[in-house]
């Protein structure tokens, strides 16, 4: 930092252009906070943000990945974790809130910062009230990298406790492609069948990637 302007160090920057102003590598700078021996701290958050593969590669990270980057230590690492957290429960309604779901995108936006990044597939349902306002979201199954478990007894079980009228079930694709897949297809099929048997509606099936998913609603497939 000794060659960089003190104006356009990125504390200094934030406090003259904000923080929009300021480069992936800045901001991640300032939250590494300084340099190591033998490296600058933006050398060093330059190092983190190739480590993952961009910015958004943070959402994915865990600790071991950070620490095998060159200048980053336990320290460092925690504190990459702690703001890579604050953000996603940033975009997360308040538990205060009811929030009602009017259509897919309404589902997906409450739904993926939580769980469209997870690096294992996971399966749950979102239920909801006879006004497709939000009870609550309960995660059923946390499976390998490329499949979970999920059986229509432990859907509806939540669905009766909770008094749903409805509910959106959700899983995600680590590989980050949110197509679904002709064992989703076979799986919403048998919820659906038995949703209509225990009369609650399954509203939706929503696949979640880091930034996109797909809505079996959407796309006619429900």
């Amino acid at each position: 930092m000794k060659h960089v302007p003190t104006s356009d160090r990125p504390r200094e920057k934030l406090d003259r252009v904000g923080p929009s102003g300021l480069g992936d590598n800045e901001l991640v700078a300032i939250v590494v906070g300084s340099g190591s021996r033998r490296m600058g701290v933006l050398e060093v958050a330059n190092a983190i943000l190739t480590a993952v593969s961009g910015l958004h590669g943070l959402t994915r990270v865990s600790r071991d990945d950070l620490l095998r980057v060159p200048g980053v230590g336990q320290a460092r690492a925690a504190q990459i974790l702690a703001a890579v957290e604050l953000g996603r429960r940033t975009l997360l309604r308040s538990a205060q809130e009811r929030a009602q779901i009017m259509s897919p995108r309404d589902a997906a936006l409450i739904l993926m910062p939580e769980f469209g990044a997870a690096r294992v597939e996971q399966f749950g349902v979102m239920l909801l009230d006879t006004k497709y306002r939000v009870i609550r979201t309960k995660l059923l199954s946390v499976g390998t990298l490329d499949a979970s478990v999920v059986h229509p007894r432990e859907v509806f079980r939540e669905a009766v406790a909770a008094g749903a009228a409805a509910l959106v079930l959700f899983h995600n694709h680590p590989s980050g492609d949110p197509s679904p897949s002709r064992d989703d297809e076979d799986l919403t099929r048998r919820l659906v069948a038995a949703g209509d048997v225990m009369g609650i509606e399954v509203a939706d099936h929503l696949i979640l990637a880091d930034t996109r998913y797909c809505s079996f609603k959407e796309s006619k497939k429900l």
